[in-house]
């Protein structure tokens, strides 16, 4: 049975809701099944029906005799529980990781527990499942009319929270599991990266910038998304659901900008205030760091890089044939800004959007820490009172025993008179 720092680890938005079964691994077709069964009684359990679930104490309580073999948590669509489940990804021996399960865990960052086959991992989330096939490969997305099993062994290094992590869902989802290759203009459109789109869509290995870094940097500045671009480089990761994802938005805008030049890239991320030792340290099993796979990624979902000789000849380029044409170009260029414009201030209100639900979620946690206070404190001083009752109870009775003693004194004296005359 789990013991009680063990099962500490697990979240207590998890331990809360009364999603819980039990689980016992018997054979299927020659293969170890983990089949559901109800708490309590040990009926087959579904996921789909909630009379055969039960509180995670219950669960617990039950799993500590011989008739399960552990616990697990049932999905619905009562709440906005997401798993992320990766098969056949560690060596329980060596505990190897293969890269595409370190990115995954990476990117969501949330808490993560290795699977009770020690060969794989759990990822909880607070999300949406993204429409489209839910599984390719070893990877596989539940968020409803599933359950997972649950060991409590926390990866090291993951949050003990389970993290809203919408936009990390639906990239790793685009990218691992859909169908169809990844949609470039959607994929980009994460990490806005857009100037005041005089470019055209073209590969980095097309493109040679060849900007000095202030100069580059100048023209990220004042660019129309320039704000975002300037917050980013402070170190600013508002409206961002954590650090991982700030740092990539920022690689996606020196995507652009330097044309998917690597090295620049990193030479200008190590001057920026989101520079931390996590960028240098080894992440992933082919001796990469976490920086050099954040700048692979950028370049890879971004699809239009910065062409400063398009930008530079556009107006020399263009055939002075008569002022009509002149004036559709201009209304065209005119188009073109104002769209780039709500383009950009729809991300930014987004960022805005999240950056309050981030505001809340904190508000509300603290909410919940402040009312265990409190109920903490009405349990301390109902204790109080029924002390002081007691203590005042005890000494009502003390005295009325003493003032019988001395009523039953005087009474001797009246009537055998002092012994001491």
């Amino acid at each position: 049975m789990m013991s009680e720092s063990t099962v500490s680890v697990l979240p207590e938005e998890l331990r809360e809701r009364d999603q819980w079964v039990c689980w016992k691994e018997e054979p299927r077709d020659g293969k170890p099944t983990k089949i559901p069964v109800t708490p309590g009684s040990g009926a087959f359990a579904s996921s789909t029906d909630p009379e055969t679930w039960a509180s995670f104490e219950t669960a617990l309580e039950y799993a500590g005799t011989e008739n399960a073999d552990g616990i697990g948590f049932v999905f619905t669509d009562d709440d906005p529980i997401v798993g992320v489940d990766l098969d056949d990804c560690r060596d329980p021996e060596s505990d190897d990781v293969d890269d595409t399960a370190l990115d995954i865990i990476e990117r969501l960052d949330s808490y993560t527990e290795i699977s009770p086959s020690g060969t794989g991992f759990h990822v909880l989330i607070r999300g949406e499942l993204p429409d489209g096939r839910n599984r390719r490969g070893s990877i596989e997305l539940y968020d409803t009319a599933r359950f997972f099993t649950v060991t409590c062994d926390r990866l090291e290094d993951t949050p003990p929270r389970v993290a809203r992590r919408q936009d990390a869902l639906v990239a790793i989802h685009r990218e691992y599991v859909q169908d169809s290759k990844p949609d470039s203009e959607h994929k980009s459109g994460t990490y806005s990266t857009t100037d005041e789109q005089t470019t055209t869509t073209i590969s980095a290995a097309d493109t040679n910038v060849d900007l000095e870094d202030q100069e580059l940097l100048e023209r990220a500045q004042n660019a129309s998304n320039g704000e975002k671009f300037e917050r980013l480089w402070r170190g600013s990761t508002a409206g961002y659901e954590s650090q991982s994802e700030a740092d990539m938005a920022l690689c996606c805008l020196l995507a652009f900008w330097t044309g998917g030049d690597q090295q620049q890239m990193d030479r200008l991320f190590r001057q920026s205030g989101l520079l931390r030792d996590k960028w240098d340290e080894v992440h992933y099993a082919d001796g990469s760091t976490y920086g050099e796979k954040t700048i692979e990624r950028a370049i890879s979902s971004t699809s239009e890089f910065y062409d400063p000789d398009t930008r530079e000849t556009a107006t020399e380029s263009v055939p002075r044939t008569s002022e009509s044409s002149t004036t559709a170009s201009r209304g065209e260029s005119e188009r073109n800004r104002n769209r780039a414009y709500l383009v950009e201030k729809n991300r930014l209100l987004t960022d805005r959007v999240d950056e309050l639900e981030t505001t809340l979620e904190q508000k509300n946690e603290r909410i919940e820490q402040l009312e265990a206070t409190i109920d903490d404190l009405k349990t301390e001083l109902a204790e109080r009172d029924r002390e002081i009752k007691q203590t005042r109870e005890e000494q009502a009775g003390t005295t009325s025993d003493c003032d019988t003693a001395s009523e039953t004194s005087s009474l001797w004296g009246r009537l055998f008179g002092d012994s001491s005359k």
